[in-house]
């Protein structure tokens, strides 16, 4: 793009006469705007970041668990005391509390997405302005600059060195050159250059924003914990519905019983085999995460990146940006060869003013050196993280021409070469140094850069984040390991990575070295930490390799040369002041621009996934032992020995309440695989044991007790029985102790005493413990089956290790 620059004519000042000046267009005018609008003409697609409010209360209220018990408490309205129906009223409540939950989550999504939104500069009356995607017009003029991301498809009206990544829509790797008229495709993203297009399809005509809005929108599934939660339900519900059968069959049609108490006795067997807290509770402990995730300024535009994070077992982090902070400071200016200093700050001012669009290093180098000479630049190279320099041809004004270019000194010299000898003890010092290099070549040749003769080491100091040092020792604290990808001088960033005690900071690589072998490259990036001069496409590669050797990778960034690296990774971070396109593909962004946020993020993750897993124990267990009496009492041919309102208690007691704090705790055990098998191998021996001693206890109690009354003392028996064994294991998933966890255990334990001594409580909920043997039998049986549950799950820790 021609740019106007001032010459010296003997002492006054004219503008410089070249290549003639290409009249920019100035964009619709607000009339053209209005009309367009009145005509519905509007980038009107929602790119919403959370699911509706409407969706909320559907997924929370209109469950296949919900219908069921829906239709029992409605029989128990009409058969049963009031007492009887209380597990309709638990449900009530959860229910609303899923809601309410998510809907907090939702505000605090919405509003966080609206800061984190992108805001594309539109040209209006000659005028650039940021505005929402959503008040773009068909015919908008919209201006394009290094990682903006193409939000409607276009058509190219201004090109200066446009070049466009469509990979993420075609696959296609390789950049692609942007001329006036050609095509541009929503989702795609600038890597160089800059310049304008045309919108020619906005809202749902553009179809590949449609696909955008598809991939980046709020999601609630593909995580492996609802996938596994919903495997466990789907096992349920086969189990349950023969199981069921059975026992009406057994209760109304064998046993010539009340029909009004056989009828309370069924669904009393039914409704403890759904596990219907589960999936409450795993809504819950993610929305929360959400709010507390949001208080941080984090935004988390997929929810299981949550859960990902929980189980991220190697983080790549871009150095610039992420260790350090955006901005650059030029420390040093080292002529070579005998270069005047002061026509070095000249080429160097112009080459500042040449690009429109400068990155950290060249804002920096026009901080300290201002362009105040009577240059002009006919020819413009921006800058590419593939190339790693750019260039500028200028008319000097006094009749000189000279071609330049500003980049990495290992890519522009050659093997060898002593002035690398000297940029390699700046760089252990951690310094970063450019090399200015004259070229006698075209800016557009494909040899720009061979024969280039170097003029002068421009040394920049980089700006390390307090907070960094600490985040990279948190993760070695975790077992997570941390590896520096950076498209800088390998042994720079290995300085850096020194400076802030990183482990392995010695060993750096050199990743033009690297093998092009997935397999070699893998345990290249296993055995090292730090890797410098990383193209865009070789991060990608690396993310695969390390995926390759099952590890589960989060990538960090925050420039357009991470975008391929973070779509790829398993949980890809953003910062909120990186480009457009790289906070479209994260699924988490760091709206504070702080990587210190991220252990948060981690451990907020881990607290989930941990605790869902520990607590899905306690449901299962009570699903597998409800399934297992009903399957007893229908092959013994007695009655079922519970009412609805015993296992209410029972489970408000050994399993809501606990449930809903344990969800909650502090918890930084790396989440692990496999989620079903980790919950399966413990719930099913807990259940079969809190089976066998509860019918133990029930068969006894009825040979034990006779005449009037008999069926609510057996009853009391083995509710005391089945109490004790659950809360034992509500004692063991409690471990390890903390005060408040013992607390809590000692609370629910307390307020089932309480049941038993109080009158009032003990005529509500039908239990009244009858004579000593009995009752002190019951707790010997719930005693042995505790032991048995210790002896148990330690032989599944070494049979079945998770």
């Amino acid at each position: 793009m021609t740019q106007r620059a001032k010459i010296d004519t003997g002492g006054s000042e004219a503008e410089a006469v070249g290549p003639p000046v290409v009249h920019r267009p100035a964009g619709l005018t607000s009339a053209e705007v209005a009309e367009r609008v009145a005509r519905g003409e509007v980038n009107d697609v929602p790119v919403r970041s959370s699911r509706s409010t409407t969706d909320i209360v559907r997924a929370n209220v209109f469950t296949r668990f919900n219908a069921i018990i829906g239709v029992l408490w409605v029989i128990m309205f009409f058969v049963a005391p009031i007492q009887d129906s209380l597990f309709g009223f638990v449900i009530i409540a959860n229910t609303g509390i899923g809601i309410i939950q998510e809907l907090r989550a939702k505000k605090t999504l919405d509003g966080l997405a609206v800061i984190g939104e992108a805001k594309p500069t539109v040209r209006r009356d000659g005028v650039a302005a940021e505005l929402s995607t959503s008040e773009i017009v068909l015919g908008d003029l919209i201006e394009l600059g290094p990682g903006d991301k193409v939000v409607v498809d276009g058509e190219v009206a201004e090109a200066d060195s446009l070049e466009i990544d469509e990979s993420l829509l075609t696959g296609e790797a390789d950049p692609v050159v942007k001329k006036p008229g050609d095509r541009m495709m929503s989702g795609s993203f600038v890597v160089a250059g800059g310049g304008a297009f045309t919108a020619t399809k906005v809202g749902r005509e553009a179809y590949a924003a449609q696909l955008a809005e598809e991939a980046s929108r709020f999601t609630l599934v593909h995580s492996e914990l609802r996938t596994g939660i919903s495997t466990i339900l789907k096992y349920v519900t086969w189990m349950m519905v023969p199981t069921a059968i059975g026992l009406v069959i057994s209760q109304l049609v064998v046993k010539d019983n009340n029909f009004k108490d056989a009828v309370a006795r069924t669904v009393g067997g039914i409704v403890p085999m759904i596990p219907e807290g589960l999936v409450l509770l795993t809504s819950v402990a993610f929305a929360i995460g959400v709010v507390r995730l949001g208080r941080k300024q984090c935004l988390v535009q997929e929810l299981p990146a949550i859960e990902g994070l929980a189980r991220v077992d190697v983080v790549c982090l871009d150095k610039t940006g992420t260790l350090t902070e955006g901005g650059m400071d030029v420390s040093e200016l080292r002529p070579l060869d005998g270069a005047d200093e002061a026509y070095v700050r000249k080429v160097l001012g112009a080459l500042g003013e040449s690009d429109p669009r400068p990155n950290a290093s060249l804002q920096a180098i026009i901080d300290a050196y201002p362009d105040t000479v009577e240059w002009r630049c006919t020819e413009a190279l921006p800058f590419s993280s593939a190339r790693k320099y750019s260039g500028a041809a200028f008319s000097e004004g006094n009749g000189e021409n000279s071609t330049w270019l500003l980049g990495a000194p290992d890519v522009l010299l050659p093997a060898g070469d002593p002035t690398l000898t000297e940029i390699d003890h700046l760089n252990e010092q951690g310094l970063r140094v450019l090399l200015l290099a004259r070229t006698a070549n075209e800016l557009d040749s494909p040899e720009v850069a061979t024969g280039a003769h170097p003029t002068a080491l421009v040394v920049l100091e980089q700006r390390l984040r307090p907070d960094a040092g600490d985040t990279l020792a948190y993760f070695a604290d975790q077992n997570v390991a941390t590896k520096i990808i950076s498209g800088d001088n390998a042994v720079s960033v290995g300085a850096v990575a020194g400076k802030l005690d990183m482990p392995g900071a010695a060993n750096t690589v050199d990743a033009r070295t690297l093998p092009t072998g997935r397999e070699e490259m893998a345990k290249a990036l296993d055995e090292n930490a730090v890797f410098g001069r990383v193209t865009p496409q070789q991060k990608r590669d690396m993310v695969a390799a390390l995926q390759s050797h099952g590890h589960t990778v989060a990538m960090t960034g925050d420039g357009v040369n991470d975008v391929l690296a973070l779509k790829d990774a398993d949980i890809g971070v953003s910062m909120g002041s990186g480009s457009e396109a790289t906070r479209a593909v994260a699924q988490i962004v760091l709206l504070n621009n702080s990587f210190a946020t991220l252990p948060s993020v981690v451990a907020e993750g881990r607290r989930v996934i941990g605790n869902i897993t520990r607590v899905a124990t306690l449901f299962l267990t009570k699903t597998v032992y409800s399934v297992l009496l009903a399957v007893l009492v229908v092959c013994s041919q007695v009655e079922y020995p519970f009412l609805p309102r015993h296992l209410t208690l029972l489970s408000t007691l050994t399993i809501g309440v606990p449930a809903f704090f344990l969800a909650l705790a502090p918890n930084k055990e790396r989440a692990k695989p496999n989620f079903v098998r980790r919950v399966m191998r413990y719930a099913i021996p807990g259940g079969v044991i809190a089976a066998a001693a509860t019918f133990t206890t029930y068969l006894l109690a009825r040979h034990h007790y006779s005449g009037e009354g008999a069926l609510e003392a057996e009853t009391s028996a083995a509710t005391l029985t089945l109490f004790l064994v659950s809360m034992w294991v509500l004692a063991i998933i409690a471990r390890p102790y903390t005060w408040w966890r013992l607390t809590l255990v000692a609370t629910m334990g307390g307020a089932f005493l309480l049941v038993l001594v109080v009158p009032w409580l003990q005529d509500f909920f039908a239990l009244k413990l009858v004579g000593t043997t009995l009752p002190w039998a019951a707790v010997a049986i719930a005693a042995a089956g505790g032991l048995l549950l210790e002896v148990a799950w330690r032989w599944v820790d070494r049979r079945f290790p998770a």
